[in-house]
Order: C-alpha cells, then sequence, then structure tokens
C-alpha cells in the first residue's frame, strides 16, 4: 500500500514538473497570425508555436523531415515529389492531407504573400493523392528544403470557411479573420489574443511529435514592453521570466542580480540602411534649387553617407559593445560569407562632404529616415546617431520613429525614401539575402520583394540566376560571394553591424539563445523557482 502511495506521489510530482508557463517579452507585438502575411522573424516565431511546415532544422541547423516524411525528384526531374505525413491533426480536428500541403505552398505564391521570396524557384504545387504532393522547381537547387522551413502548412476548408483563402495584404493594412485566430497542426494552440498587451498558446496535446519534445513548457504567456525600464523591472520583479532584448544598457546589472542568467550568442542578421533609388522624385528627400532629383541614386551620395558613419562610435556608445561591425548584407554565419566581405570600408567624413560636392550637393540637402522604436536592439538610438553623423557632413535628417505595427506597412507600400532595417537569412544561405534584398524587383515571381529601394543591377541579377540552378557547392558559393562583393562596392544597402544576441532569464529558465533570435518554446525547461 505504501508502496503505491510513494508511485501516486511520484507520479504527481512528475506531472507537475511537466506542466510548466514560459513567460516572455520583448519590445513589440506579434503582427500577424496569418502565416503567410508577413515575413518577419518574431511574427515567424509565434507562428512556428502554432503551425508546422514541410521540414524543420535540428539542433545543428541541419535540415530534417517534418510535415514531409520523406522525398525524391521526381522522373523527369522538374519538381520535388513530397510523401506527407499521416495522422497527423489540426486542432480542430481536421485531418493533414496533400491539398492541405498544395493549398498552404501555391498561397505562399501569391501576390500578397510577403513569403513569394522564399518560394524563389518554386513554381506550383498539386496534390497526387491524399498524401503525395508534387513541388514544381526550375532547378534542384540544394537550397530548395531550407526555403520551406518557415513556410507553415494551413488547413484549405478552414480558411475557406473564414473567407482567409489569401494571404492578409499587409501593404494595404488589411485586416482578416486569419490575422487573430490559428488552425494549425503545431505543438501549441492560441487560447487568447490581445494586441500589444498579451497573446497566450498553451499545449496541444494531440501533437503528433509530442512524444520528441524536450523541455516542458506547456504554457507560453508572451507580453511586448515597449519601454526598456518596464521590461527589465518585469524581468527582475519575476513578472516575466525571459526577455530576448534586454537594454544594453542594463546588462551589466542583471548579470550581477544573482536571481538571473544573462546568456549571449550570435545572430544571422545584419542591421541596415536602405535608400529610395528608384523614384525620380523621394517622397521625403528635399533639395534646395531641384525640383525633381532622387540624390540617392548617385553611387558617391550613397559611398559619402557610409564613410559619413563613424560604426565604432555606435558600437562603443550606443551598442555598448553588444554588436559587431561588418560591410556586407549577411551575417558570418551564412554561406557566402568572407572576412574580405566583412572588413568596412573606412570612416571619412571629410572624404564624404567631397563626395557630396562632386555629386552636385556642395549645401547637402534634406531627408527623413523612418525606424522603427521597439523591433531592434536599440534601433531609434543608432537611427538617431546616424543622423547626427550626416548632419556633420552637411545633410538635415530627421528620424520618423515609430511602433513596429506602424512601420511594416509603411516601408512595404513604398512610402519611405530611407529606412533603418535589420535582416536575417533564415536560410543560413546568402542566396536568400540576394534574392530579397538585392536582386531586381518583379513582383510576379517574387524576386527582390524586400528590396524596397530598388535596386537593380544586371550583373548581380545574372550571378543570382546562376547560383539558383548550380549544384556544384563551391561554385554556387563563388556565384554569391561575387555578388556580395558588386553589392558592397555599389553601396546598394548600407550595412552596419551584426546583433550580438543579449537574453537574460530568472534563474529557474534553461533557454538557449538561438541564432535566429526565436524562443525555442520546444526545449525551454522552467525549472521549480526557489
Amino acid at each position: 500500500m505504501c508502496k503505491k502511495l510513494l508511485v501516486v506521489i511520484l507520479a504527481s510530482m512528475l506531472g507537475s514538473a511537466q506542466a510548466e508557463t514560459l513567460r516572455f517579452a520583448s519590445q513589440g507585438d506579434f503582427l500577424t497570425f496569418d502565416v503567410h502575411s508577413q515575413n518577419e522573424s518574431l511574427n515567424s516565431a509565434a507562428t512556428g508555436y502554432l503551425y508546422d511546415s514541410l521540414f524543420a532544422y535540428d539542433k545543428n541547423w541541419k535540415v530534417i523531415p517534418w510535415l514531409a516524411e520523406s522525398w525524391k525528384r521526381n522522373d523527369d526531374n522538374t519538381g520535388w515529389i513530397l510523401n506527407i505525413r499521416k495522422g497527423v491533426k489540426f486542432h480542430e480536428g481536421q485531418t493533414l492531407t496533400a491539398k492541405d500541403v498544395a493549398f498552404s505552398l501555391n498561397r505562399a505564391l501569391e501576390p500578397s504573400s510577403q513569403f513569394k521570396n522564399n518560394m524563389l524557384g518554386i513554381k506550383s504545387a498539386k496534390a497526387l493523392d491524399d498524401y503525395t504532393v508534387l513541388v514544381e522547381t526550375v532547378s534542384a537547387s540544394p537550397v530548395f528544403f531550407r526555403q520551406l522551413i518557415d513556410v507553415r502548412i494551413i488547413n484549405y476548408e478552414w480558411a475557406k470557411a473564414h473567407g482567409a483563402l489569401h494571404p492578409q495584404n499587409a501593404s494595404a493594412k488589411e485586416e482578416s479573420f486569419m490575422a487573430r485566430h490559428a488552425n494549425g497542426t503545431g505543438p501549441f494552440r492560441l487560447e487568447s489574443r490581445e494586441v500589444d498587451v498579451k497573446t497566450v498558446f498553451v499545449e496541444n496535446p494531440n501533437w503528433w511529435n509530442k512524444a520528441n519534445k524536450t523541455g516542458n513548457v506547456t504554457r507560453i504567456e508572451y507580453t511586448p514592453i515597449s519601454s526598456n525600464a518596464t521590461r527589465t523591472a518585469a524581468l527582475l520583479s519575476g513578472q516575466v521570466d525571459l526577455v530576448i532584448d534586454p537594454p544594453t544598457q542594463d546588462i551589466a546589472r542583471l548579470e550581477r542580480n544573482s536571481d538571473i542568467t544573462v546568456r549571449t550568442g550570435s545572430e544571422n542578421r545584419v542591421v541596415l540602411i536602405t535608400l529610395d533609388q528608384f523614384t525620380d522624385k523621394p517622397l521625403f528627400v528635399t533639395v534646395p534649387g531641384k525640383d525633381k532629383v532622387n540624390p540617392f541614386k548617385d553611387k558617391r551620395v550613397r559611398q559619402a553617407l557610409y564613410e559619413a558613419i563613424d560604426i565604432n562610435a555606435i558600437q562603443r556608445a550606443v551598442m555598448r559593445g553588444k554588436s559587431v561591425p561588418t560591410g556586407t548584407i549577411i551575417a558570418q554565419s551564412v554561406n557566402g560569407w568572407t572576412p574580405e566581405l566583412a572588413k568596412r570600408f573606412p570612416y571619412d567624413p571629410e572624404h564624404a562632404k567631397k563626395l557630396l560636392a562632386e555629386a552636385g550637393y556642395p549645401n547637402g540637402f534634406s531627408f527623413t529616415i523612418d525606424t522603427p522604436n521597439n523591433r531592434w536592439i536599440n534601433d531609434e538610438a543608432i537611427t538617431k546617431a546616424i543622423a547626427s553623423m550626416w548632419a556633420k557632413i552637411g545633410l538635415t535628417v530627421s528620424v520618423n520613429a515609430m511602433p513596429r505595427s506602424q512601420f511594416f506597412p509603411k516601408i512595404l507600400s513604398l512610402n519611405s525614401s530611407a529606412y533603418l532595417v535589420a535582416w536575417g537569412i533564415n536560410t543560413f544561405d546568402g542566396l536568400y539575402g540576394l534574392q530579397s534584398l538585392s536582386q531586381t524587383f518583379d513582383a510576379k515571381t517574387g524576386t527582390g520583394l524586400a528590396n524596397l529601394g530598388r535596386v537593380s543591377d544586371a550583373r548581380i541579377d545574372e550571378l543570382i540566376a546562376k547560383a539558383e540552378i548550380e549544384a556544384d557547392e563551391a561554385k554556387r558559393t563563388a556565384y554569391i560571394t561575387e555578388a556580395l562583393k558588386l553589392e558592397k562596392e555599389n553601396y546598394y544597402h548600407i550595412p552596419l553591424h551584426e546583433q550580438s544576441l543579449t537574453w537574460a532569464m530568472r534563474k529557474n529558465i534553461d533557454a538557449q539563445v538561438t541564432p535566429n533570435n526565436r524562443v525555442d518554446a520546444l526545449s525551454v525547461v522552467v525549472h521549480p523557482a526557489k
């Protein structure tokens, strides 16, 4: 009898240890739960709790099967045949089929999708039977599987019933049922959603892969806290367990606190500046005495802006050492990166003044630069520091800071002449960065989807086209590196630095910093608080 009682008690103790809540916070809120609407890292992390994709990464960032159990090239070598996992259920009870997969991939290819750049090289998808899908591609590109890791799979009938057959149009600030509701096959369900207040996810007890979950989190409470001081106070008081973007000025204090663990890591993201290099008269640029002119089209002006930025001062004073200055648009963890690309051109404000004069702007000009104030580490402070540096070479720059919920629709609608942005490479391959930021924009194919400055360079396009179909890894990487060199030498973007990630958490939380800055709730362990 005593032995049975002991077993019951132990089982009870184990059960309670496995049912834990993770409360985490960062500056801004999720943008939408429409899985193909907003291609943004924090948003993709949230949809990943609710929905599954065909492939996933393991702990070493290698591609592994997920909803696709196996695959092969089709007989005429024009696509991939995917075998879909059987017995997978959506949260509302529907069974996953090939029809859902084909629908989801084709939906991600639609004009209003911000995931078209993940789908480059993919022409269409169709169900061959209930559990087999043919994905037609332009080549046997080795990044095919990585491209689809963030492309979530949704249920066709559910989307149809709720008028969500097409992705929410973020550029048009469109609302949709799917923006605030979810029905995925993922490890968590959406319990509640209060925009800019709190979002709660609860464990999906019927998740098909629950047996391989290594953490014990059964409930996630996410709270956006825009104020740096309030975010730190919430962590110190125990109101939240984890902050993925603690203010840099508070990190030393947090490291000294015996109740807090601070962990660091490198992020596969580069903070950079994008300029309108397309329109004849940019919306937010004023050049005295010149009615229709776009200074940013001139390489000398872009070079002057670059050379006027004291990146070491930003690293020291704004980032408190928590950044790695770079001269390229991809991070060092990404294929195609080289030390030569990362080496910045010299800081030279005097030469920058000469370049402006040579370009026809001896007295400078004025413009507005947009930035979020709650998305990336010290985003507004970085932008203000750069604006003051540009003032020293005769430019008048106004900083327009706003919440991320306003920032992304603004830049996606091309309602900006200059802006600060940070770009991560979820495929860990430089081709994705080039296709997104540097390739000539094409609305039909989705190339250059994030090329909002509308850069267009025929040689870069040619190199990208070669890399897309090249199976030889060495040749393919050489094409990518050459294209990145052209991007750098022409100052098509102004790269600043790689973010050095710092997470701060309560002592009872065991969470590992990830290169994509996403909280992997499946591996987080919440220990009993002492």
